[in-house]
């Protein structure tokens, strides 16, 4: 006897289209080897006293509610199926409850991947809905091929399927008064699962995630649409509730999961009359790309805003590559000022798009975009070498070579070989021969991400130091933070986040003890500070005070793009002083 496997079953049992799916056994005689639930309500019957799918009482019983006049017909028409493999299209009167209803029925025969023929029958209750008979005689040919509606690997209903029957289940949600919602989801860093894992482990982890989504939605059409993206179209409840079930699932994935996974991202869209599933889709589609990445809020339900949010992504998107060849982006400079002598020690690099349509796109626009969609390790690149290309023209302008920091994403660790393209562009610009070695090059890593980090990673962050650049961790304080960082990491600075500065008042002054507390450890492990946010003379003096030892912000220097350096120059504006490299090495040795 042929035998499903339990996913595939599990699909089509779950059908409320009425269909039977027969396949050869003893005697020669064919055996009931699937039943959907559509097949059981059209018959009154209960799964449970079903026995292991012995249909044959079921289909007896239905024979013997034939109207008399007909049943020649049928078994006839029947005889001539089984024996010639022949496919039929029959309607016939049978007697449900309250009389005889007009029932079509629709056969065929599937050859399946182990040549077993099995026979696949629709049934259709005319009477009950004669509103959808030509819609129901075409839908049987989904069965004619599985691998066509149906995903090969977690046996889940595919794209094909969604497209094909998505509508009708958002219907049927509101003809019994309901409110269909659709989620949109994937499953976070999915490609860095793979490279970490293995492709075989990424499959079970897809396998584990279709087999929760069921779990979570079974009264709902769980769809595998493309690679580790999912459908799911159910009737809301209201928000608490679907919120705790979708909390519960990403528990569960995080929890089964054979490798460290940040689970799912999902996008919400709550339907009415008036949207179609196309619609619902894209709409959940958008607030899921538009998923922050506030570590406990993996989910976000759709608003109009999302439209315009979602346009301006794709803009950013579509003309990022273009937006590099063509230099808009451009590395705007912003000074480290040493606190105790008001000189400037380094620059940190940061990337500004000049847009000729939009004009300038802000950074907090365009750098979720390029997370969002797995780019941002090109904007990283791209700028470290744009500052490798400027160094030759500060070099001959005569401007001190200050150390110059990059910031590169937890991300990119997962796309590229950081430290091989790090040495890659510095060896391309030859930049030994302007007299400065790697540990010019500071590398910020947010603390966020080293909150994230994988054993990869923390041997990527190793490297950084071991290939002689320096290794700061960014945005300490801004709502990660753990103390894990300072035994956990290597590193040579700590960035203390801009907003224990601006609130440093706030709660009877809690971030004075804070910072100073902080400082203090940092420098008892041979660790140098810095602080975000500096932009008063009060604020200066507090962190002199507490011994943090480098300050930025608006109070000693605005960002702004080498041209403009350069145009001060020529015009003998006079520059802000600079540490020289003899000050800056005898300062690092401090601690």
């Amino acid at each position: 006897m042929y035998i499903f496997p339990a996913e595939v079953k599990k699909s089509y049992e779950s059908l409320r289209i009425p269909i039977a799916i027969m396949g050869p056994g003893a005697d020669r005689k064919y055996e009931l080897l699937v039943v959907s639930d559509g097949l059981l309500a059209l018959n009154n019957i209960d799964r449970h006293d079903l026995e292991d799918y012995d249909g044959g009482r079921m289909i007896e019983n239905m024979l013997g509610k034939i109207h008399p006049s007909e049943e020649s017909k049928l078994r006839a028409i029947g005889s001539g199926f089984f024996d010639r493999k022949s496919d039929y299209d029959i309607t016939f009167k049978i007697r449900f409850g309250d009389g005889y209803h007009l029932v079509h029925s629709v056969g065929n025969w599937q050859k399946m991947e182990d040549g077993t023929d099995l026979v696949f029958l629709v049934f259709h209750d005319v009477q009950a809905y004669e509103d959808r008979l030509i819609e129901i005689s075409n839908e049987y040919k989904l069965f004619q091929k599985d691998d066509f509606y149906y995903d090969t690997l977690t046996g889940l209903p595919n794209i094909n399927y969604l497209n094909k029957l998505g509508d009708g289940k958002m219907q049927e949600i509101l003809a019994r008064g309901g409110a269909p919602v659709v989620l949109y989801l994937d499953i976070d860093s999915m490609q860095s699962y793979n490279r970490r894992y293995g492709v075989k482990r990424g499959d079970e982890l897809l396998i584990l995630v279709a087999n929760v989504l069921t779990e979570a939605f079974p009264q709902g059409t769980v769809s595998r649409v493309i690679s580790d993206h999912f459908v799911v179209i159910d009737e809301f409840h209201g928000e608490e509730e679907l919120v705790k079930k979708i909390e519960n699932a990403n528990a569960e994935i995080k929890l089964r999961a054979y490798g460290a996974t940040t689970g799912l991202n999902i996008g919400i869209f709550v339907g009415n009359e008036n949207t179609t599933r196309a619609e619902s889709v894209d709409h959940a589609l958008r607030a899921n790309k538009l998923v922050g990445e506030d570590l406990n809020k993996f989910y976000r339900f759709y608003t109009e805003e999302d439209d315009t949010l979602y346009n301006h992504q794709r803009y950013v998107i579509e003309n990022f590559d273009k937006a590099m060849e063509e230099g808009w982006i451009k590395v705007f400079y912003q000074c480290f000022m040493r606190i105790e002598t008001g000189n400037g020690m380094g620059f940190e690099a940061l990337a500004r798009w000049m847009d000729p349509e939009h004009g300038l796109i802000n950074p907090d626009d365009f750098i979720p975009a390029l997370e969002k969609y797995h780019l941002l390790h090109e904007m990283d690149l791209y700028i470290f070498e744009t500052v490798c290309k400027e160094i030759k023209i500060r070099y001959d302008e005569g401007l001190p070579l200050l150390p110059v920091s990059i910031n590169f994403s937890r991300q990119d660790f997962d796309y590229i070989d950081v430290i091989g393209e790090l040495n890659r562009i510095y060896d391309k610009y030859n930049i030994s021969q302007y007299g400065i070695d790697k540990s010019y090059f500071i590398i910020e890593i947010t603390e966020q991400g080293l909150v994230r980090a994988t054993d990869k990673f923390y041997e990527q962050l190793a490297k950084i130091r071991e290939n002689g650049y320096k290794l700061w961790v960014d945005d300490f304080g801004s709502g990660y933070s753990s103390l894990n960082v300072f035994s956990n990491f290597d590193i040579d600075l700590i960035k203390f986040d801009m907003n224990l500065l601006i609130n440093l008042d706030a709660h009877n002054g809690a971030n004075r003890a804070i910072i100073k507390a902080l400082i203090d450890v940092a420098h008892e492990l041979g660790i140098h500070t810095l602080c975000e946010g500096m932009e008063t003379e009060e604020q200066r003096d507090f962190l002199l005070s507490a011994g943090c030892e480098l300050g930025q912000g608006f109070y000693y220097h605005r960002p702004e793009g080498l041209d403009t350096i350069l145009e001060r120059l020529h015009k003998d504006i006079p520059i802000p002083k600079w540490e020289s490299e003899d000050e800056r090495n005898e300062r690092e040795k401090s601690y």
